[in-house]
């Protein structure tokens, strides 16, 4: 039975969009995952710049101040020089003067000497003046400084007294390492990427939307088409397209499907129609007897129009019963039961048991020992009954049954002496009703159906039925699998 999942109402109806969503979530993922990544490389990159501008301007500083010249008070990075022995700041610019250095500095005086430059970070005052819009306006708090020493030494007196500074005094250059620039780039590319993320997840599912669209158009035409397949139409096929891709495979599976199910179709058609023929034929023969025996009671052999009558009758219940048969191997699932049955025991048994004194026949059974095989032996009997009918309705004096051990097979073959088969005819004969009158014209009351019947049953023993040339009769031969032995085990 097809079953039908609940639909969900938020989920989307169709598969294009469907796939557009994953794509796009899928993007959106990858998108995200790498926008993080550039977020921190642009940031980690432009604090880098701004540090090594930084470093620039403390070095211009420091080559000025040994110089004994004050540096100029415009300046693009905040910067702030300090002695010892001095409250006021030397020097300052870029934003500092917010702080009001002119009564004191902001920098921390200069406790040790420092051997090289230094990175570190020096809490600043709260800023009154502090501007977030101005990118040179110095916050209060915890800001990064580079920060460098030079020694009185290196100044001179002459030097020491330019700047303001006692002879013995050390001096350090605070340059502020500003965050803005760095920020600001950040933003913008955040910025930037994330207009182009949401542009580009739109063109993804834009693009997928529609590629699955028109991959899709063959779908609709296959659909389209099986719809149009009816009882009345069964013989529409769909349009295989010549890409080769997975289209073509659903393509051609379709229509494989549908030349299965319209051969299904042909083949009930015919069965109900031979059905029906040769349910007539003893119906027709029994209602011609019965009026005429009440037509003409006084001249009616009575005792003769009874046996016709049993006869047909019993000859309806035959077929009947072939018919319900077949019917019940056609909805059940080929296998083998777990019971063993030895087939040459079987053959044996039914060769004691089958009434051929009439018929001038002689029936015999050669085997070399036991033939075990899984099944239903009710199935084998009626399977080996079927193989001696028709070979008895066709045989001239004998029928021989062989049953032979094959390699991991066991083969049974019913061979009679008559008219045989045409080789051309060799698989028909297991077609229901089904007679050859011209090759094998001696019939008397087979219902066409005892060969089909024999096939079907070995087929749902995992064996095979199959129709041997000979020069002279017909010989049917059986081949099931063997039941391992302890020894083969």
């Amino acid at each position: 039975m097809n079953a039908t999942e609940p639909r969900r109402r938020w989920w989307p109806r169709s598969v294009r969009a469907v796939a557009a969503l994953a794509a796009a979530s899928a993007a959106a993922v990858i998108l995200v995952g790498i926008g993080w990544w550039v977020h921190h490389d642009v940031h980690r990159q432009s604090t880098q710049i701004a540090e090594d501008q930084a470093k620039e301007q403390l070095w211009s500083l420091c080559a000025k101040l040994e110089q004994g010249v004050l540096p100029d008070s415009v300046s693009t990075v905040p910067y702030e020089v300090v002695a010892t022995g001095r409250r006021p700041a030397v020097a300052y610019g870029g934003g500092m003067d917010d702080f009001a250095p002119g009564t004191r500095h902001v920098m921390p005086a200069p406790p040790k000497a420092l051997t090289a430059e230094l990175t570190t970070t020096v809490r600043l005052p709260a800023n009154p003046d502090y501007d977030p819009s101005d990118k040179f306006s110095v916050a209060g708090g915890i800001n990064q400084v580079i920060t460098s020493d030079i020694e009185a030494d290196r100044l001179g007196k002459d030097k020491a007294a330019a700047l303001g500074v006692a002879a013995d005094a050390r001096l350090r250059v605070y340059v502020v390492v500003l965050p803005h620039t760095a920020e600001a780039i950040t933003k913008t590319i955040d910025r930037l990427m994330l207009w182009a993320g949401l542009v580009s997840l739109v063109l993804i599912a834009a693009v997928t939307y529609f590629a699955v669209r028109v991959a899709l158009r063959p779908v609709e035409a296959i659909r389209v088409l099986t719809a149009s397949v009816t009882a009345n139409n069964p013989r529409e096929r769909v349009t295989v397209p010549a890409t080769g891709h997975e289209i073509t495979a659903l393509a051609t599976t379709i229509n494989t499907t549908l030349q299965r199910l319209d051969n299904a179709a042909a083949r009930q058609r015919r069965f109900v129609a031979d059905a029906a023929h040769e349910l007539r034929s003893p119906l027709t023969t029994l209602l011609a007897s019965l009026e005429v025996a009440l037509a003409y009671p006084e001249r009616t052999d009575w005792p003769a129009a009874a046996t016709t009558a049993a006869r047909q009758t019993r000859r309806l219940q035959s077929l009947t019963e072939d018919l319900l048969l077949l019917a019940r191997l056609d909805t059940r699932t080929p296998e083998a039961g777990p019971e063993t049955v030895d087939l040459a025991a079987l053959a044996s048994g039914l060769t004691e048991q089958h009434p051929l004194a009439e018929q001038s026949l002689t029936l015999t059974c050669d085997s070399t020992g036991p033939a075990p095989v899984h099944g239903n032996p009710g199935e084998y009997e009626r399977l080996l009954r079927n193989l001696i009918d028709n070979a008895a309705r066709h045989a001239a004096h004998r029928i021989q049954i062989t049953v032979r051990n094959q390699d991991t097979w066991v083969v049974l073959t019913v061979h009679d002496d008559g008219p045989g088969v045409p080789t051309e005819d060799a698989e028909r004969v297991f077609e229901r009703f089904v007679r050859l009158d011209d090759a094998r014209s001696r019939d008397h009351g087979g219902t066409g159906l005892g060969l089909a019947i024999a096939r079907d049953l070995a087929h749902r023993h995992r064996g095979t039925l199959t129709l041997n040339p000979r020069t002279l009769g017909a010989c049917f031969e059986l081949r099931l699998p063997q039941v391992p032995t302890p020894a083969d085990k």
